[in-house]
């Protein structure tokens, strides 16, 4: 059986003055970042917190959609949809 897998939407916020998750933004997590949108450096920072957050590897994270623009799309390995929303629920976004 494979791994169950989980989708989310971000509204990614580069070269803030702190790296946080900002709350709701529609149906997107906003995400503020302090590093720069570039060489992928804001992408970069973006798995890992999500990774430090959810409490997963940074390699159960993978950027799936919108590489170069500000809305991006995450696909999350070995969480369920449910199970993501839950953890995201414990944040009191």
């Amino acid at each position: 059986m494979a791994d169950p897998l989980a989708r989310l939407a971000v509204k990614l916020v580069p070269g803030a003055s702190h790296s946080n998750i900002a709350g709701w933004f529609g149906d997107s997590l906003r995400i503020r970042v302090k590093a720069v949108a570039e060489k992928g450096k804001a992408n970069a920072a973006l798995v890992s917190l999500i990774a430090q957050t959810l409490e997963l590897p940074s390699d159960a994270v993978r950027l799936i959609g919108g590489k170069t623009s500000a809305h991006k799309v995450l696909e999350i390995t070995g969480l369920s949809q449910q199970e993501l929303k839950r953890r995201l629920q414990k944040l009191d976004l």
